[in-house]
């Protein structure tokens, strides 16, 4: 099985939902490869920082800039082990290319365990693989997961078959526990 994870995202993805899995994947021994449609390898990615505060929404702050390893273009979902898609205002620009679409779908076809988080849910429902599927998201993209056949939870972090879900950053503990044992890796304290 291969030891590499992609980070399939773009321009203006929440910082903690890229930096903090990369890194955390990385640390547990996984090459993690970032690749964004539109961008070709060496590109930078501009990642933003979504604060909540008293608002009913939530304010956006610039973030890190990260650069993109590989372009989807070039991306065989076979050699990787799994898939990370973060959320942010990315998700719903990046959900307009054929071939990040097609890519999110060879993942669930190949049955691959894949991580969503916060808006990321918008690329899953344009590539209409949440049919049948138990999810929870950031609570404003309910209705997208609904409509696209989805069991909406308003939990933390949903796991149902290959793919694991969660609302925002402040799931990332739990959420990537849940990624990682579907990996196949047991962390143990």
């Amino acid at each position: 099985m291969s030891k590499k994870i992609l980070i399939l995202t773009g321009d203006c993805a929440e910082d903690y939902e890229v930096k903090v899995p990369q890194q955390s994947l990385q640390m547990l021994g996984y090459q993690v490869d970032i690749a964004a449609p539109n961008k070709k390898i060496g590109d930078m990615l501009q990642l933003v920082v979504h604060d909540f505060t008293t608002l009913d929404t939530y304010i956006e702050l610039p973030g890190h800039r990260i650069q993109v390893d590989v372009s989807v273009a070039e991306v065989n979902a076979d050699d990787y082990a799994g898939l990370v898609v973060p959320g942010g205002r990315a998700p719903e620009y990046i959900r307009m290319y054929d071939e990040t679409i097609k890519l999110v779908q060879d993942f669930f076809e190949a049955g691959k365990p894949v991580a969503v988080i916060c808006h990321g849910l918008q690329l899953l429902a344009a590539a209409k693989v949440l049919e049948g599927y138990k999810v929870t998201s950031y609570p404003a993209c309910a209705p997208e997961c609904r409509l696209t056949g989805a069991d909406w939870e308003s939990k933390p972090v949903v796991t149902d078959k290959n793919l694991v879900t969660a609302q925002a950053w402040p799931n990332h503990p739990a959420w990537l526990r849940a990624f990682v044992e579907l990996l196949g890796a047991n962390i143990s304290i």
